[in-house]
């Protein structure tokens, strides 16, 4: 029999569909024996984010967020952690007592997911493709593991404001340079983030040659891998998929969240049948 629902959460987004967190965060609710919670994937787009939030009762827990709510969602909020101010983005929300709680996981999930391919490795050079929220999460993530003054490609300098404010912020000093510039830098980095959306460097994939010992986390995850992906491992490269991301970013969701320390390996194994293969990490 299957027990009331007591506790609620979802994550909120705009396309949601194809989201992994409902696998994540259900595998962690059985395995952690909380069988009174839910979690579900709900299209939320901008301009209905504040009304679905009001509508929230005593039973909703948290909000995990992905685009393009992570910056919509701060004005609603009763308290932005300090970190999640910093980079100007938050994709976790918990209801309190003392009301809406907002939070920044991707950066504790880009850090996770980096030292799973460089093991003992120290970087000291960086490459963020991109210039959205996830790659002003990347920015704190590079920082923490000491690169402080990364590379940025961006497709247009323009459109880089909020995340050189961001910046500003955290006391890094990123270099601004075109996407242009992408397929010559990228294998001389020690480390090579892409935050851009599925197939967006698919172009650039196809531009990359010569040999590489720097580690790529790619946080596209769709296709599997991806094309950039392939390419990078081709060259010698170690590639890190943003699945793993999205793993340990919702782990320390599931904290948040509950109370309970996010059940990895329940986790990754749910994570591994739903992609159709068992992965280390």
């Amino acid at each position: 029999m299957t027990a009331p629902v007591a506790h609620r959460a979802a994550v909120l987004g705009h396309p949601v569909a194809h989201s992994l967190s409902p696998t994540l965060h259900r595998a962690a609710y059985a395995a952690l024996g909380l069988d009174d919670w839910s979690y579900q994937a709900v299209d939320v787009t901008e301009e209905q984010l504040a009304s679905f939030v009001e509508g929230c009762d005593e039973s909703w827990a948290g909000l995990s967020l992905t685009m393009p709510l992570k910056q919509t969602v701060i004005p609603l909020l009763d308290h932005v952690e300090p970190l999640a101010q910093v980079v100007g983005a938050v994709n976790t929300v918990v209801f309190t007592a003392a009301g809406l709680v907002g939070a920044n996981t991707d950066v504790h999930g880009l850090v996770a997911a980096l030292r799973e391919g460089l093991g003992e490795r120290r970087p000291s050079s960086a490459v963020v493709l991109g210039a959205g929220a996830t790659a002003a999460s990347t920015l704190a993530a590079l920082a923490e593991l000491g690169v402080a003054s990364p590379l940025v490609l961006v497709r247009s300098r323009g459109r880089a404001g909020g995340l050189l404010r961001a910046a500003h912020r955290m006391g890094v000093t990123p270099e601004l340079r075109g996407l242009a510039e992408a397929a010559h830098l990228l294998p001389r980095a020690d480390v090579v983030v892409s935050t851009l959306p599925p197939h967006a460097a698919d172009g650039l994939a196809v531009e990359l040659a010569g040999s590489t010992a720097a580690v790529l986390l790619d946080v596209a995850y769709d296709p599997r891998p991806t094309a950039l992906h392939a390419a990078w491992t081709a060259l010698g490269g170690t590639a890190v998929g943003g699945e793993r991301m999205l793993l340990h970013q919702a782990s320390e969701q599931v904290r948040l969240m509950t109370g309970h320390p996010g059940p990895l390996d329940a986790m990754d194994a749910a994570l591994g049948v739903r992609l159709g293969t068992r992965m280390g990490g």
